[in-house]
């Protein structure tokens, strides 16, 4: 076993835990019967290779639990965590990321990815969809009820090395102490290659072996440097189950896409994105009485939002500066202007929805940008024929098509039975195609957006 693996932030791990025990080093060392002067240089970090047999007389001292010493463990040596965690990983070290408010709609899309994941076969599994369309919200809430329910470890990764720039956040509770450090030990293994020196990856396989555990991977949009080490643990680990968020196809071999798309604009049920709208609008503004005008209002804006449950929340902010009406007005003038809260989105940032929407568009492949353009400017909605009428320089295939629809950029509107299919560019992302210089499209003059209302 290598001790001489040195991880940094054990010091400040070992600081914490002696301050919550209510110790000082005099006393740590009165107890644990480590020199005061190794306590001081563990907590600094000017030892480079730390003894195991050390750290257990410090935890005991300290008394601390099972997960607690777990994190210690792994801050200092993969090989001494992966010991102790086979014996302590479970459902309590490894739980998901807590919600901080309830799940409104998405029952159908709920139920649906419960199912698929209840039968114990699809064990690859990617919720693709436009950013703020609220993937993330729906993964937590699923894992949430396996987790309680079965008892079911969620080892919940994010973070720069997965997520995409400008990715829209879901409101869950960050990891702390051993969970935290349990994430940044997968985060580090998804990134070695397996074989014969894969080191933490190996460690992983370790851990999980037979044991059922759902692993997520939460904005995981550059999926080729991680698609062995995924593929690996998967062969590896028989009852482990890999759910990913993007916004676009996930090229890892085998997934099944779940696509999810915008909440719908119908009635005020909890179902609809007027249901959602109504209900930020009375956290905001109580004092709105929903009434048949306001509901009429509020109902355009969420048309205008496309039903998106993050713009939607952002938008609702808005009300504390604007009336609905106003609102209204602005959202058919620049739906952009509204995606982004007021309070937790200064411009330029890049955690914001509108710079998500923005990457969406900039990040697609050459060929699709003069479909999402052309498209944008077509009257709302449109037909396969209508689309085709259009003169393209390159016309565009099906395919073309297709993958607009896997990533949320156009969706499918309702129709009368018997109907063709019929479709439209949402609405925040058609701004975003007019501006977009592009001079594939020939036969025609560029068209400046329709106007939301007219549509």
């Amino acid at each position: 076993m290598n001790t001489d693996v040195w991880a940094p932030g054990l010091g400040a791990m070992l600081r914490n835990a002696r301050r919550r025990a209510r110790l000082t080093q005099e006393q740590l060392a009165g107890l644990s019967t480590v020199s005061v002067r190794a306590i001081r240089d563990l907590e600094q970090e000017r030892v480079t290779r730390p003894r195991k047999e050390t750290l257990t007389l410090l935890a005991d001292a300290m008394r601390l639990d099972g997960t607690q010493r777990a994190a210690l463990e792994l801050a200092v040596d993969g090989v001494a965590g992966e010991s102790l965690l086979g014996d302590v990983y479970g459902a309590d070290l490894a739980p998901p990321p807590t919600a901080l408010h309830p799940l409104a709609g998405r029952r159908s899309e709920l139920h649906t990815l419960l199912t698929l994941l209840g039968t114990g076969k699809e064990r690859l599994l990617t919720v693709v969809g436009v950013p703020g369309v609220g993937k993330s919200r729906l993964v937590q809430e699923a894992v949430t009820v396996i987790h309680d329910r079965d008892r079911t470890p969620v080892l919940w990764v994010t973070g720069d090395r997965l997520s995409a720039p400008g990715a829209a956040r879901v409101a869950v509770s960050r990891p702390t102490g051993p969970q935290a450090t349990l994430v940044r030990w997968v985060r580090s293994s998804l990134d070695q290659r397996p074989g014969p020196d894969g080191g933490r990856h190996e460690e992983l396989v370790s851990v999980i072996r037979d044991r059922p555990t759902l692993l997520v991977l939460d904005g995981h949009e550059e999926a080729a440097a991680t698609s062995p080490a995924l593929l690996s643990l998967l062969r590896s680990c028989p009852r482990l189950v890999v759910l990913i968020t993007a916004r676009r196809p996930n090229p890892v071999p085998g997934s099944r896409l779940f696509p999810l798309a915008p909440l719908p604009v119908a009635d005020p049920e909890d179902e609809s994105a007027l249901g959602l709208m109504l209900l930020h609008a009375s956290h905001m503004r109580p004092d709105l009485a929903p009434d048949d005008e306001l509901v009429q209002t509020l109902a355009e804006i969420c048309h205008t939002l496309d039903g998106l449950p993050g713009a939607l929340e952002a938008a609702a902010s808005w009300l504390l500066l604007y009336s609905p009406e106003q609102l209204l007005s602005v959202a058919r003038k620049d739906p952009l202007a509204l995606v982004d809260a007021p309070a937790s989105a200064p411009a330029g940032d890049d955690s914001c929805l509108s710079a998500a929407l923005r990457d969406a568009v900039r990040d697609l492949p050459a060929r699709l940008l003069p479909l999402l353009e052309t498209t944008a400017a077509l009257p709302r909605p449109w037909t396969t024929d209508e689309m085709s009428a259009v003169p393209f320089a390159q016309p565009p295939s099906a395919h073309d098509l297709h993958a607009l629809l896997l990533r949320g950029l156009i969706r499918q509107v309702p129709v009368a039975p018997g109907q063709p299919p019929r479709f439209c560019v949402l609405n925040v992302v058609r701004r975003l195609a007019g501006s977009t210089s592009l001079p594939h499209v020939s036969g025609r003059q560029r068209r400046p957006i329709l106007d939301t209302q007219a549509a």
